[in-house]
């Protein structure tokens, strides 16, 4: 058996050279990152959407807001297939395709006002197009909202433990927020004390059941019936959606200083410390991979499912949404979007390693691997499961208690969830307020009324149907269209970032290959889903909700790259009014 060692090690010296050198030239000879460029952040700073911002502060607003539940559940189900197509997707598609993605969304978006990757399309590739894109937008936004709503309300319950510390961070990082903007304090020395309380608090409940938010047994355990029919684990469900909503509803229209950037500054702290705590566990442990480095019994062909299954922590098209969506609207230097963008998509790309190594070293031996992971459908049931307790082991290795690194490694889990969720929200409410413009719908032009569409939304699509987990399946029934859709979404934004690269006369080939890649392996495998796994008349697997978001996605996907591929062709100019700087 192979030292998992070795694979951290490789992994990490690959993502190390990739910031220190790739990033550097994409910086310097592609992007052409000037120094002097008066960002959107100071040029229309408002103190709500706008703000300029320490480049480490946004790194932390940045990495967390993309870094959620994403990066570590495609991984842990991925390896399915074998650690090996996992790892090197994981490795390969972070250095040469998210970093270039995530950074150059930031510059494309800095270099036009801080629009977004959806109001960009109208300058790129035309109206029609653009709104197409910005539907496409819209639904994955809703999908992420109901994904990660549903896995957070899932952890709360699975690990009550977590919820306190959770909860403790809010209020302080509000007040954070106040310290640092009002009073011009620094942000380093109380994140850490912040983040001191919160892992304080989740070894404390750890020990102490009494401390548990444990809505289950409120409600008479499992089996009780509540009220209308619904189970207390259903029930506990329901209050958990309802207390998320309300939260992301008031986070999400609060201006960014106040609660998004220190808390995800928190967060990045929390995820540093995360990651080093896994490594030093597994460097300590030094546990062997008891996991195939390729599943010959697989039923289910890893080619093309494996890239979309593992869509964040390789590349992701939300990244993009952040990226330009918020993101960019703080940037305080144009030189900032390398650290900011590219070490991100780095940062993303070593959780999902981890992410991969926790998992294939859990098992005692490969038999046990393979009687948890007999089909794919049984690796999407098991893989956010396996990642807990499989770092949780790890955690072990420099000492933790075991039940301390569970309540630790979920309250990671949720909190990166969290902080996706809030600005999925929050850029649900731009898509709403962009497309409300557009048809004249002028009351969703207003920030709440478009944000309470989207907190609504969001609800309705994790709440209402119905599934294998009963009550509240929405999430775990769009999971499978999320990876697929993400990774649409990259190859489109890439292919924009080289529509606008042409027309600066600069060197596009850096973004259009992993782009004709990405799209490729993505429309063949949404395809392959669409039209044989989900068809409602002839699918092996039918499924109507599935159906109807997939072929609504992939239609407007095929449009879009259509019109862009077309103009990419035929546009010959290296300048156009859409950047004349």
């Amino acid at each position: 058996m192979m030292s998992a060692i070795l694979l951290a090690v490789i992994g990490i010296l690959v993502f190390f050279l990739g910031y220190r050198y790739y990033s550097k030239f994409i910086a310097e000879r592609i992007y052409q990152l000037d120094p002097d460029y008066v960002t959107p952040a100071h040029q229309f700073n408002d103190g709500v959407d706008f703000v300029p911002t320490n480049k480490f502060i946004l790194w932390g607003h940045h990495f967390t807001s993309v870094a959620g539940a994403a990066p570590i559940l495609g991984p842990a189900i991925a390896v399915y297939w074998g650690w090996l197509p996992a790892f090197l997707w994981v490795v390969l598609g972070t250095v040469f395709a998210a970093g270039v993605h995530d950074f150059g969304a930031i510059v494309l978006s800095v270099r036009n006002k801080g629009r977004s990757i959806g109001t960009l399309a109208n300058s790129l590739i035309g109206q029609q197009a653009k709104l197409l894109f910005l539907f496409i937008i819209l639904i994955l936004v809703l999908m992420v909202n109901a994904v990660f709503a549903w896995v957070i309300a899932n952890l709360f319950i699975t690990f009550p433990s977590s919820v306190l510390p959770i909860f403790i961070q809010i209020p302080l990082a509000i007040w954070i927020g106040y310290y640092v903007y009002r009073k011009r304090g620094g942000m380093l020395a109380p994140s850490l004390a912040v983040l001191a309380v919160m892992y304080a608090t989740a070894i404390i409940a750890s020990q102490i059941p009494a401390l548990h938010i444990d809505v289950v047994s409120y409600f008479g355990g499992e089996g009780t019936t509540v009220l209308f029919g619904l189970d207390a684990v259903s029930m506990a469900f329901f209050v958990w959606i309802m207390i998320l909503m309300i939260y992301v509803y008031i986070a999400s229209t609060l201006p960014v200083w106040k609660l998004l950037q220190p808390r995800d500054y928190i967060n990045s702290h929390q995820l540093i410390l995360g990651l080093l705590i896994l490594y030093l566990g597994l460097f300590f442990s030094n546990p062997e991979i008891t996991a195939p480095m390729t599943n010959t019994t697989a039923a289910t062909p890893w080619f093309p499912l494996l890239f979309i299954t593992i869509a964040c922590g390789a590349i992701s098209g939300f990244h993009s949404l952040v990226s330009s969506g918020t993101t960019s609207k703080q940037l305080n230097k144009e030189t900032d979007a390398r650290f900011v963008g590219y070490l991100g998509a780095v940062g993303e790309g070593s959780l999902a390693l981890i992410s991969i190594l926790a998992v294939i070293t859990f098992f005692a031996t490969p038999a046990d691997f393979l009687n948890s992971y007999t089909s794919f459908a049984a690796a999407g049931d098991v893989g956010l499961g396996n990642f807990v307790n499989g770092a949780a082991q790890l955690a072990t290795g420099i000492g933790i208690p075991e039940s301390v690194a569970i309540t630790i490694v979920a309250v990671i889990v949720v909190s990166f969830a969290a902080t996706t969720l809030d600005t999925s929200v929050r850029l649900m409410r731009y898509i709403i307020s962009e497309l409300s413009h557009e048809y004249d719908v002028h009351i969703f032009t207003k920030k709440h009324p478009a944000t309470l569409l989207a907190v609504g939304s969001s609800a309705a699509l994790v709440l209402l149907p119905q599934g294998p987990q009963g009550f509240g399946s929405g999430g775990y029934l769009l999971w499978p269209l999320f990876g697929t859709s993400n990774q649409l979404l990259a190859g489109i934004a890439l292919l924009l970032i080289s529509i606008w690269l042409k027309r600066q006369g600069r060197n596009y080939v850096y973004t259009l290959a992993p782009m004709l890649f990405l799209l490729v392996m993505t429309v063949w495998a949404m395809g392959q889903q669409v039209f044989t796994e989900w068809a409602i008349f002839w699918g092996n697997d039918p499924d109507l909700l599935l159906f109807i978001f997939g072929a609504i996605i992939l239609g407007f996907a095929l449009w879009v790259i259509f019109v862009s591929l077309s103009i990419l062709i035929r546009d010959n100019h290296k300048q156009t009014p859409l950047d004349m700087n």
